[in-house]
C-alpha cells in the first residue's frame, strides 16, 4: 500500500471531527468566528510540527521562494473562502448533506490542475464531473416534489451554488498547496508539508484576525469564551491539514481528494449518531452519486 493512502484516510477522519466541532461552535458564534478557530487555534500545532521535524528528527528547514509564497497566498485565501461558505451552508441544510455539496472538489481540482499545470482532462474525467453535479442536484431537491423542472432548476438554487462555490475554492486550494509544497524541493515530503502548512496557517490566522478586529470585534469575545472546543478544533484541523499536505506532496491533489471521499462515511455516522439527523433516500442517493463520480475520476485517470 502506498504511503499516501493511509495518510489520506487518517486525515479524512480527523477532518470529520474538525467539521463536527465547527458545527458545534457555529451555535455559539458567527460564521467568521467558527472559520477563524480552524486557523488561529491550529497555528500553535502547525508550528509544533515544523519544530518537531527540525529539532527532534533533524530535518533541514527549506528556504521559501517566490513561487512557494505565491501558491501559499492563493491556497490560503481560497481555503478561507471555501471554509466560510461550507460553515455558512450548515445553517441551511443538515450536517451530512451540507458537507456533500462540496464533494465536487476533487473533480474541480482536476480542472484546475489542467488550468495551472496543463494536465489533460480525459473524457472519463468529464463523465465524473457530470455524475457529481447530478448528485448535487439530487440533494438540492430532496425535500421537493421531484420533477425534471425542479431537478434542472435546483443547480441554480442558493444552497447548491454556495456548495459548488465551496468545492471550487477547496479545489483551487488543494492544487495550490501541492504546487507550494513541491516548489520547496526538499528535504522530504513531511518537512515540505509541515513548512507549507505553517506558512499557510500563519497567513490565514493573520487575515482572519485583522478582519475581525476591523468588522466583527464581538466575535473575539465569543471565541475566547469557547476556547476549549476551539482548541480541539484547532488540533484536529491542523493535524488533518498536515495529513492532506503530506498526501498531496506524494500524490496528485485530485487523486488524494478522491480517496478522501471516505470522509462521507464518517460524516454520515456523525450525522446519524451524534447530531441525531435523518437522511432520506434521495439525499443518500445524491451523496452516493457524488462519491461514484469521484471513483470514476480515479479509474479514468
Amino acid at each position: 500500500m502506498e504511503l499516501w493512502i493511509p495518510i489520506t484516510i487518517a486525515a479524512a477522519f480527523l477532518q470529520n471531527l474538525r467539521s463536527a466541532a465547527q458545527k458545534h461552535l457555529k451555535a455559539v458564534m458567527g460564521t467568521t468566528g467558527a472559520t477563524f478557530v480552524r486557523f488561529g487555534f491550529g497555528l500553535p500545532f502547525a508550528l509544533a510540527f515544523v519544530a518537531g521535524l527540525h529539532l527532534v528528527a533533524g530535518y533541514a528547514l527549506p528556504a521559501p521562494n517566490a513561487r512557494f509564497l505565491g501558491w501559499v497566498v492563493i491556497g490560503g485565501l481560497g481555503q478561507i473562502t471555501a471554509t466560510f461558505l461550507l460553515i455558512h451552508l450548515f445553517s441551511h441544510r443538515n450536517f451530512a448533506v451540507g458537507t456533500a455539496y462540496s464533494r465536487t472538489e476533487p473533480a474541480q481540482a482536476a480542472l484546475f490542475a489542467l488550468i495551472f499545470f496543463g494536465e489533460r482532462v480525459t473524457a472519463g474525467a468529464l463523465v465524473a464531473i457530470a455524475i457529481s453535479v447530478f448528485g448535487v442536484m439530487l440533494i438540492s431537491v430532496a425535500h421537493m416534489h421531484l420533477t425534471l423542472r425542479n431537478l434542472v432548476a435546483s443547480v441554480f438554487a442558493r444552497n447548491a451554488l454556495i456548495g459548488l462555490a465551496s468545492g471550487t475554492f477547496f479545489g483551487i486550494s488543494a492544487v495550490s498547496y501541492r504546487a507550494a509544497s513541491l516548489s520547496l524541493g526538499g528535504p522530504n515530503f513531511m518537512m515540505q508539508a509541515a513548512v507549507t502548512l505553517a506558512w499557510t496557517i500563519t497567513l490565514q490566522s493573520a487575515v482572519m484576525a485583522i478582519w475581525m478586529l476591523w468588522r466583527e470585534r464581538d466575535e473575539i469575545g465569543r471565541i475566547a469564551k469557547a476556547w476549549k472546543p476551539a482548541l480541539f478544533t484547532g488540533l484536529t484541523g491542523a493535524t488533518a491539514s498536515f495529513g492532506w499536505f503530506m498526501a498531496m506532496t506524494l500524490q496528485q491533489a485530485a487523486v488524494v481528494k478522491a480517496l478522501a471521499q471516505i470522509e462521507m462515511l464518517f460524516t454520515f455516522a456523525a450525522s446519524v449518531f451524534f447530531f441525531k439527523e435523518k437522511i432520506n433516500r434521495i439525499e443518500t442517493a445524491g451523496c452516493i452519486l457524488i462519491v461514484a463520480g469521484i471513483v470514476v475520476l480515479v479509474l479514468a485517470g
